[in-house]
């Protein structure tokens, strides 16, 4: 999408409402793709083997596992080598109370061993109370503020495979180039510093020069009360939809705004699709939470799916032909409240046909909900939505 010519009706009004909402603008000269599955732990491990500067990496769950043990070895490597590695991960995330799984003290002592410098973001320090809340559930890498990776994946055995079984994960997750990038790598930056560490040298922020490409953002958000800027942008994004708003969620929870907003989409003649985590889950309290929306929804139109074969953790969006958001931010209450979240907002109709290509791959091994089948409100579900919701001071 290089010239005026092939730009989007619509795309304009949505350059303007997306900065106005999130103070972040549309940049064209990127070139995206996507990174599905287990596919991630090879893309970000040779792109780490081929950084010269420097390499971070900003993640919510970091365990000891095979993926973990090969990113090791490559960050060693390349702190051998010269290449200042930095690493933060989130204490909520990166460990279980059992320890079996904990990143604390086996990755990090290999780490800190190998010249990789490693923070924790907000330790806990042994207080449980509020452990959910203010944590990152950002996922990123950058290698030499050139090259990024974001999406859904954590370090773990979870995110090997192709999402086809119930301990392999579905997931998506993008490569980026481009001026989002820099972006990426302000996120890792002022976390880097909270944590303790020091300010990044200039080289890390290396000037790009926009070649042809596609038209991108970055989107931080930090929580907190009102509308952060995860859900300014998503309804954005849902209000620029025309024909197509396919929706792919890890834990589908909106608040009622944005329900309503979907329905008034459907009204329009949208068509809009939800795939949402199936039987394979992690929170049994949000999958009853997740289906206390589905009465609603399928009266007014919408289409609901469920993931079969494994944890459906995706988090995109398909709009129309040409729009599409790969990132971290779950539609739930945490992601827009209590947790530092970052998406990739893209416009390419390339990327967006092969987002459909995923969603077409998905819905073989997904079942479609109904009122009759598994789509009835019951009193186990409005208990657990409205416990998610108070859970995390939803609206």
């Amino acid at each position: 999408m290089t010239g005026p010519t092939l730009l989007p009706p619509g795309y304009s009004a949505f350059c303007h409402a997306l900065y106005q909402s999130t103070r972040v603008r549309m940049q064209p000269g990127h070139h995206v793709e996507l990174v599905e599955n287990g596919s991630i732990f090879d893309e970000v491990i040779e792109a780490i083997r081929q950084a010269t500067e420097s390499v971070h990496i900003l993640v919510f769950i970091w365990r000891p596992s095979e993926p973990s043990d090969r990113i090791v070895e490559a960050l060693c490597e390349r702190a051998r080598a010269g290449v200042h590695c930095r690493v933060v991960v989130d204490p909520v995330g990166s460990q279980e109370v059992r320890g079996e799984h904990d990143f604390n003290p086996k990755v990090e002592q290999r780490l800190r061993a190998g010249g990789v410098e490693v923070h924790y973001f907000r330790p806990l320090s042994g207080r449980w109370f509020g452990r959910l809340f203010g944590r990152t559930h950002h996922k990123l890498v950058i290698l030499d503020g050139k090259v990024g990776f974001t999406g859904g994946f954590g370090i773990w055995k979870s995110w090997q495979g192709q999402g086809d079984s119930p301990e392999e994960w579905r997931d998506t997750n993008v490569r980026v180039e481009g001026p989002s990038v820099h972006w990426m790598q302000l996120a890792f930056a002022r976390t880097w510093q909270e944590c303790g560490g020091a300010l990044l040298p200039e080289s890390c922020f290396p000037d790009v020069e926009p070649p042809q490409g596609a038209s991108a953002c970055f989107v931080e958000s930090t929580g907190g009360s009102g509308l952060s800027d995860a859900e300014r942008m998503l309804r954005m994004v849902f209000a620029a939809a025309r024909k197509r708003l396919w929706i792919a969620n890890a834990y589908f929870t909106p608040p009622r705004a944005i329900l309503e907003q979907l329905l008034e989409k459907r009204k329009q003649g949208v068509d809009v699709r939800v795939l949402a985590a199936g039987p394979v889950h992690d929170w049994r309290i949000v999958r009853a939470s997740q289906r206390s929306t589905y009465e609603r929804m399928l009266k007014g139109g919408v289409r609901l799916w469920e993931y079969q074969p494994s944890m459906l953790h995706s988090k995109t969006v398909l709009v129309d032909d040409w729009l599409s958001v790969v990132g971290s931010v779950n539609l739930d209450a945490l992601s827009f409240h209590r947790m530092r979240e970052g998406s990739l907002v893209v416009v390419d109709r390339r990327l967006a046909s092969k987002l459909e290509t995923c969603w077409a791959r998905d819905m073989s091994n997904a079942k479609e909900m109904t009122l009759a089948h598994g789509g009835r409100t019951n009193l186990w579900r409005r208990f657990a939505r409205r416990t998610t919701q108070l859970l995390a001071l939803n609206r």
